[in-house]
């Protein structure tokens, strides 16, 4: 079946359903990746080192959250 026969026979679903298929392809799209969070895992753990180090400076958290 072709992306675009999928698309048509989707739209003509309930609105319930349609929710569930795209619930379902987003849910697909968001599963852990190991080797991206051991990625960002050492850039914590370096960044968390130059901060202990006096390399890298804190920003204020009242800074980072003001609109």
């Amino acid at each position: 079946m072709e992306t675009k026969e999928i698309l048509e026979r989707a739209l003509k679903l309930r609105p319930e359903e349609r929710f569930a298929v795209v619930e379902g392809i987003l849910k697909s799209l968001d599963e852990p990746d190991a080797t991206l969070d051991a990625i960002w895992a050492e850039e914590a753990e370096r960044r968390i080192k130059a901060y202990r180090d006096g390399r890298l400076e804190g920003i204020p958290m009242e800074e980072v959250f003001k609109g």
